[in-house]
């Protein structure tokens, strides 16, 4: 079964995460989310699959978060994931994929389970 990293090769998590996946001997699909974002269906398949919120998905420390007002607890699911979907930075990573399986490699173990 394939394994997809959504990946930013500037962040030493995802790097680990990897460097980790390859030396389990897994050649996964290596996909550049900022230059490849994923669009809304993906990661509303991705929250649905690992069971969490969008604002568990983001990266709130991003300068982005707070100049778009993503921390107002009245905006929707919907107008996150759109967030996300517009400003990739916000994302989360690495996300690894196995078939229907989601994991956030925060810390890069936590992908150990989709193996």
């Amino acid at each position: 079964m394939t394994v997809t990293i959504y990946h930013n090769p500037r962040c030493s998590t995802s790097r680990k995460t990897l460097a980790l996946l390859e030396g389990r001997g897994i050649r996964p699909t290596v996909v550049e989310y900022l230059k490849t974002p994923p669009d809304a269906a993906t990661l509303r398949q991705w929250l649905k699959a690992m069971g969490i919120a969008p604002r568990a998905l983001m990266r709130r420390k991003e300068p982005v978060y707070k100049d778009l007002g993503l921390d107002d607890p009245k905006m929707s699911e919907a107008a996150l994931v759109a967030a996300m979907v517009a400003n990739p930075i916000l994302i989360e990573r690495p996300v690894v994929v196995r078939g229907a399986k989601v994991a956030l490699g925060r810390p890069p173990e936590a992908v150990l389970v989709l193996l």
